[in-house]
């Protein structure tokens, strides 16, 4: 059987924020392949020249750009989209930033930070972090999602039931996406590709690099799940954890505190030896935050876990 022609959006067919009104830069039919071109979560406000001072003069208008939306035809409120990743084409350039009153810790690190990277778009060689860390090339999809049914503008910045900003780095190759459909033609959009980060994103940064991502789309009528739901192909690349893991742990009532003081505990852990600021943003793009238990009240257990296999000198951890 022969494949249709893979259909290709420009990232000059962006939009910021979710608005039904948007008209469609694209019309698919289901079953359709389609090549994204997505910038990158600052809208090129960050290039090899940028420095920590560039992170403060952020315009947070430009933040997360979305390519699209495309209007999958036969697609109605009540329907799954289902989107398959199947590659990714990764641009090289990427950046990690501190933004003032931005991210976990925002009241801790009030000051601008910027860590650029420059990456073997092969993905075989790890992106080298200060000559601290080596971060396994892993990307993937940070903002996804269909049109909310409420009229907008909408935010991009916080996730909602169709998708949206949330930061799975499980949205990666492979990986099977399904999307409620709440407005005709689901007019979905993508932008706010990673390749890396830690569960969690604490610092409200990734290694955000623009990307172009190729996906296949699908209907399933009267499928929409409640909120989004997600299958991957198997296991997360590489075995991160082979070498063992280093965690700190937050514990009590709320599980944002817990969140925070796990973090802050990390920070302080690899502070001994690097520069808090500099550990921070490494908890973002490596450290996963896991809810370790969640069923012995009053208190909860949050757990700040980082392999201890991207580190130079394993011995530091």
């Amino acid at each position: 059987m022969i494949q249709p022609p893979i259909r290709t959006l420009h990232s000059c067919d962006c939009h910021f924020g979710w608005d039904k009104a948007v008209a469609p830069a694209m019309i698919v039919a289901p079953g359709e392949r389609v090549t994204i071109a997505c910038r990158d979560a600052g809208d090129g406000q960050v290039n090899g020249d940028s420095t920590h001072d560039t992170m403060a003069t952020l315009d947070p208008g430009r933040a997360n750009p979305l390519t699209g939306p495309i209007h999958v035809d036969g697609a109605r409120p009540g329907d799954a989209l289902i989107i398959t990743i199947e590659d990714f084409s990764p641009s090289g350039f990427g950046w990690t930033g501190l933004i003032p009153g931005f991210g976990l810790l925002a009241d801790q690190f009030p000051d601008p930070r910027l860590q650029l990277w420059n990456y073997d778009t092969s993905g075989r060689t790890p992106l080298a972090f200060n000559g601290i860390a080596e971060i396994p090339f892993a990307p993937f999809i940070g903002t996804i999602g269909t049109a909310p049914a409420t009229p907008g503008p909408h935010d991009v910045i916080p996730p909602r039931r169709v998708g949206g900003n949330m930061d799975i780095r499980d949205l990666r190759t492979g990986t099977v996406l399904y999307l409620p459909v709440e407005v005709e033609g689901a007019l979905l959009s993508i932008g706010d590709t990673h390749a890396a980060q830690g569960d969690g994103e604490v610092c409200g940064t990734a290694i955000e690099s623009g990307m172009e991502v190729r996906i296949k789309l699908e209907l399933a009528r009267g499928g929409a799940p409640r909120f989004p739901r997600y299958a991957t192909s198997g296991p997360r690349p590489g075995d991160l954890e082979r070498s063992g893991v280093v965690a700190t742990t937050g514990i009590g009532p709320d599980l944002m505190t817990a969140c925070r003081d796990a973090v802050a505990d990390m920070i302080d852990h690899l502070s001994r030896s690097i520069a808090a600021e500099d550990a921070y943003m490494l908890c973002s793009v490596a450290a996963d935050l896991r809810i370790s238990e969640i069923v012995d009240a009053p208190n909860w257990v949050v757990s700040c876990v980082i392999p201890r296999s991207i580190f130079v000198d394993r011995a530091s951890v």
